[in-house]
């Protein structure tokens, strides 16, 4: 059994912004998650799908338009279809990746539901932008259907859609069952495909989901010992991108939230990060988050680079 439990949190660069450019992707990114395995790590993964999930989007509305007697395709199952289709390509890259190391560990992706709150705030003011830019007329008709659209000055529109906090993860015991099991398991990818509860039924959800705050939970649900968030930079930075940019080696959740009051962390890149870790500390107070790159990774969780987080 392995020493150490995890939750890893990939971000685009892990994946790519094409179909083609994720299967370069995958296999580095494969890399770095088999170095954390022959560390001790029984891993459980989740990822980011932004790009995929707004591919697909597109795709679909663009069939729509050209078959007028294909059904539109929701958002939800836009969702569905990017966590099969990337968790697919992280977990044969994964296998391929361990075997060659003469590891045999098996490598699974499960098809994630997580509810949230129909009275959710974010429903009311959406902010994450998805699908292609659209005329004015194409904007109207997408008004008139009860959705939220955003203008780009110069470029057109585009939809915006709810990003609601989760509540539960659906199927979490299945997720735990194949942890306690030591296998690598990928999980809530894009953040889980969000739905609804009514009465016995799952409702799919115009929205999605931040994928560090699904991250958070889903580390604090299985009680993990870390919480490992891989992004495009070393570590976290004070004052990031000025002149007088100072990496942060190490910090406490109570300074993390002096930070965020500070306003040091940008809205949409590390910002859900910080609030991220600050949750899952607050669940599990002997946890660890750990914030790095996937170049640096391996250096990373021995204590030579990154951002480490703790109570």
């Amino acid at each position: 059994m392995s020493r150490k439990r995890a939750v890893v949190s990939l971000g685009h660069n892990a994946l790519g912004y094409t179909t083609e450019a994720q299967w370069d992707a995958v296999k580095v990114t494969a890399r770095a998650l088999a170095d954390l395995v022959e560390e001790d790590y029984q891993l459980t993964i989740t990822h980011s799908n932004g790009p995929q999930v707004s591919m697909i989007h597109k795709a679909m509305t663009e069939l729509r338009r050209i078959y007028i007697d294909y059904t539109p395709v929701p958002m939800c199952v836009c969702s569905a279809m990017s966590q099969g289709y990337v968790g697919y390509d992280i977990q044969n890259a994964l296998r391929s990746e361990l075997l060659g190391r003469g590891i045999a560990k098996p490598v699974s992706t499960i098809l994630t539901q997580v509810t949230v709150d129909p009275y959710d705030e974010a429903f009311y003011e959406p902010t994450k932008v998805i699908g292609r830019y659209m005329s004015g007329e194409d904007a109207e008709i997408e008004i008139k259907k009860g959705n939220y659209v955003k203008e780009d000055p110069g470029k057109g529109f585009r939809r915006v859609i709810a990003a609601p906090k989760p509540i539960d993860i659906v199927e979490i015991e299945a997720i735990r069952t194949l942890a306690d099991a030591d296998q690598v398991v990928i999980a809530c990818g894009g953040g889980g495909i969000p739905v609804i509860e009514q009465q016995h039924n799952l409702k799919g959800a115009s929205a999605v989901i931040e994928k560090d705050a699904i991250a958070s939970r889903l580390a604090s649900d299985l009680s993990c010992d870390e919480l490992i968030i891989l992004t495009d930079v070393p570590c976290v930075y004070r004052d990031f991108g000025s002149e007088n940019q100072t990496p942060i080696p190490s910090m406490t959740s109570a300074q993390a939230r002096e930070l965020i009051a500070e306003g040091q962390f940008e809205a949409g890149t590390m910002l859900p990060k910080i609030e991220g870790a600050v949750n899952y500390l607050e669940s599990k107070k002997d946890g660890r988050v750990l914030i790095t790159s996937l170049k640096e990774v391996r250096e990373a969780v021995k204590g030579r680079a990154g951002t480490v987080i703790q109570n």
